[in-house]
């Protein structure tokens, strides 16, 4: 029985790349994307993304290892070909096609293991899984379900490596005790290796030859970039300097905060001075009515003692209080006072004098215009 291994990262993350240090005597690619590999090699490959093509040549196939590199684009392509057609019988066929080519590796000679090589996609909650096509091979196959292996490349401060376990938003998986960290070196034949010594598949190494590539191959010092996105909010808080006193802090914060609008409110209400020289009401109720204020201002002054150009103005009114003000002055103008003879005195004979009717005025004429000679 074949070995199937799954291999998945996104694009530039060293899946490729991981396979520079095989022979050419014992690896063979499968190119479905037909695009040259990114290291100098002579390693033997074939360019197609039919699936029969595939599967025969993985069954001619006389070398130990075998990779289809991109197979995701077996989906992808046969998509695009069958664009056109109209319905979901296409993606029925495309899930078929694949699971039926995972499946054919396991009926391979037991000491061959294939590699699919893979891009991720991510979901709505950062979830990761290899990019397929259509809703058949996700909701009713799991594709990593069909593998025991599966790892994830992962590159940090331009150092590139894989990760062998599950993080929890992933895919990732390996058999117990196969490799010795989470991390180990981007090396498709140190994989390999561990592989062919952990099953006794073929010619393998022994465990002292195993523990000596281990030690290499461990990246414990690097850490897991995660490729989960992360909700916050955009400004993070700025750092407070660590001489600052903590009371200062407490006062600063206990300080109340103005609104943007209150701000320029004031700011404006500071730049355009009152030329009226009116109060509002509001100022009006707030500003002491006492006479305290007027008689300590007069005592400074007869005392010869110096007032403040502030303590000098007299207290502002408004505009109702004085208008009050004037009313009541008026009423008090025109009320009789009590020198005044208030009484009107009455006369008999007035009573009997006839009432004299109001004469109607004389209408008046309308004036002549003299005419000019």
């Amino acid at each position: 029985m074949g070995v199937p291994v799954l291999i998945l990262g996104e694009s530039g993350t060293g899946k490729s790349a991981s396979l520079r240090n095989f022979k050419p005597s014992d690896l063979k690619v499968i190119n479905v994307a037909n695009k040259p590999l990114p290291f100098k090699n002579k390693i033997e490959s074939v360019a197609t993304d039919d699936y029969r093509t595939v599967v025969k040549e993985l069954k001619l196939n006389k070398k130990k290892v075998a990779v289809i590199d991109d197979a995701q684009y077996l989906m992808a392509n046969e998509f695009m070909r069958r664009a056109t057609e109209r319905g979901f019988d296409k993606f029925t066929e495309i899930a078929q096609n694949f699971w039926s080519l995972v499946n054919m590796v396991k009926d391979l000679p037991s000491d061959q293991v294939v590699y699919f090589l893979a891009h991720i996609e991510r979901d709505a909650n950062g979830n990761e899984k290899i990019k397929t096509i259509g809703k058949l091979l996700d909701e009713k196959i799991t594709v990593e379900g069909m593998f025991t292996i599966v790892l994830k490349t992962n590159v940090t401060d331009g150092v590139y490596s894989f990760i062998t376990q599950n993080s929890g938003h992933d895919t990732v998986k390996s058999p117990i005790g196969m490799f010795p960290s989470v991390v180990i070196d981007n090396d498709l034949k140190y994989v390999d290796e561990k592989i062919r010594n952990y099953y006794e598949i073929g010619e393998f190494l022994t465990d002292e030859e195993i523990a000596e590539i281990d030690e290499a191959a461990k990246k414990d010092d690097i850490p897991i970039e995660d490729g989960k996105k992360k909700r916050g909010r955009r400004s993070a808080k700025k750092e407070e300097p660590e001489d600052t006193p903590a009371e200062e802090k407490k006062e600063e914060d206990e300080k109340p905060r103005r609104s943007r609008r209150r701000k320029s409110s004031e700011e404006s209400a500071d730049a355009e001075p009152d030329n009226s020289g009116e109060k509002s009401d509001d100022e009006c109720a707030e500003a002491p009515q006492s006479d305290k204020g007027v008689d300590e201002r007069a005592d400074g002054e007869n005392d010869g003692g110096s007032v403040s150009k502030d303590e000098a103005k007299p207290l502002r009114r408004s505009r109702k209080v004085r208008r009050q003000k004037e009313a009541d002055e008026k009423f008090l103008e025109e009320a009789p006072t009590e020198d005044e003879d208030t009484e009107v005195p009455f006369d008999k004979e007035d009573m009997n004098a006839p009432i004299e009717e109001d004469k109607p005025a004389e209408e008046s004429k309308p004036r002549r215009r003299r005419r000019r000679a």
